[in-house]
């Protein structure tokens, strides 16, 4: 069964662009090898960290959008845990529910406010 992933992870800021972009595509390799399909690469470039992290205070962020069994997970983290060139990666799953439209959502809202008004018991006078 497929799932969609978001990875992050943030490289060392004194790699060139070079070095970069062999980083990016050993990973993203790796990920293709290992089944992963509808892959996206989003190099955000250099950043400030919200916290030192090695004594470094910048670094380069990197954004893979994939598809895949899970599998290629764990291998992966550990390709970047043993890699000198990553200094913190992160993996999340994505949900499967597609975002509403603001149509959608205003429908669903001017609904829900129609139904508590019919609910509303009136006040007789007497």
């Amino acid at each position: 069964m497929s799932q969609q992933y978001e990875m992050i992870y943030i490289l060392r800021p004194d790699m060139s662009e070079e070095q970069v972009n062999q980083a990016v595509n050993k990973y993203k390799d790796f990920l293709t090898e290992n089944n992963a399909t509808n892959l996206e690469v989003k190099i955000w470039g250099k950043r400030r960290l919200a916290y030192p992290i090695q004594k470094k205070v910048d670094g380069i962020y990197v954004q893979f959008n994939y598809e895949g069994d899970g599998q290629q997970i764990a291998p992966l983290e550990r390709m970047m845990r043993l890699g000198e060139d990553v200094m913190r990666y992160l993996t999340i799953k994505l949900d499967n529910v597609s975002p509403q439209t603001e149509e959608e959502e205003e429908t669903e809202t001017v609904a829900e406010v129609e139904a508590e008004a019919e609910v509303q018991p009136v006040a007789s006078e007497a």
